[in-house]
């Protein structure tokens, strides 16, 4: 893949930060990509190793050696041995500036989870990408298996075969992985308390706002679809994420106006719009007060550091 690298700090222009498009160099022909980060710091340089994308493709990485910070929505990621981080389509992310660590980066278009030439109902219920948290934590064992599972993907792209046949093998063995790492995440889940009808009421919340962030900015248009009182549905979302659920929606939105004021240049007017703002100013005084700054004045912090 073509100029992969990302940063903890955002790149000193606007030219710098772009979209990143799953483009590996010729003449490789899969949909799938697998390389250790190590090589990725040998092929470029130290200042591509400081940029910041938004993808749109999927990443996968895999922490096996040393530790890190990575950055994902301008959020900080404490990766240690045995960190999977996911990526997905419309992030942004950077690698940080730790250099000490290595491990495993698996990245595939979006259309890879599809089969190509099957539409096959029964395949795409079976498998189900989203149900891959963000964040996996492997330990020793499964940290083998997953670097063995990711380091054969990486020795079969190599094969001297068809190659339909082997873009069928790499599909089928990254979906046995992702099936395999979300049963992983279930066992670590059982092991914890069973979900109180409290966290799957917030869950279904978060899932709306989700959804609907820049559609419903108030309380009460998320309460009705779950079927609850506004004072209910705070509640619920206090006791999850130490948040009122007006709070959780302000965040949401707030995160989105950062994306794009930090990786497009929509005006300010234009974001407002998308965010569902009636008028610009209105939505200069809601970023500023969850901010701290204006938004023209974040824009240019996050361009000049």
């Amino acid at each position: 893949m073509t100029d992969t690298s990302r940063t903890t700090q955002p790149p000193s222009k606007r030219a710098d930060i772009g979209h990143l498009r799953y483009r590996p160099a010729t003449p490789y022909r899969y949909d799938l990509e697998v390389f250790r980060v190590s090589e990725l710091k040998r092929r470029s340089r130290v200042e591509a190793m400081r940029r910041t994308y938004r993808y749109e493709c999927h990443m996968l990485v895999c922490v096996t050696r040393g530790r890190c910070a990575q950055w994902v929505d301008f959020t900080p990621v404490s990766c240690n041995v045995g960190a999977l981080l996911t990526v997905r389509p419309g992030q942004a992310h950077n690698f940080g500036r730790d250099e000490q660590w290595d491990g495993w980066i698996t990245l595939f278009r979006p259309e890879f989870l599809l089969p190509s030439l099957s539409p096959s109902r029964e395949l795409e219920v079976a498998f189900d990408f989203a149900r891959l948290p963000d964040f996996v934590t492997l330990k020793r064992a499964d940290l083998r298996r997953a670097s063995a599972s990711i380091e054969r993907m990486r020795d079969d792209a190599s094969l001297d075969a068809c190659p339909d046949d082997v873009h069928a093998l790499l599909r089928y063995q990254l979906y046995s992985l992702v099936t395999w790492l979300v049963a992983i995440h279930e066992r670590q889940r059982r092991h914890e308390a069973a979900p109180s009808r409290t966290l799957l009421r917030f869950i279904r919340f978060q899932e709306l706002v989700e959804q609907h962030f820049a559609e419903w900015s108030h309380v009460d248009a998320y309460a009705k679809r779950l079927g609850c009182t506004e004072r209910s549905l705070t509640r619920v979302t206090t006791e999850a994420v130490g948040m009122s659920a007006k709070a959780f929606i302000s965040a949401r939105i707030q995160l989105e106006a950062k994306r794009l004021l930090a990786h497009t240049d929509l005006p300010v007017g234009a974001i407002a719009q998308r965010l569902g703002f009636d008028e610009a100013t209105h939505f200069s005084k809601f970023f500023k007060r969850e901010a701290g700054h204006t938004p023209s004045e974040f824009r240019r912090r996050a361009t000049s550091l």
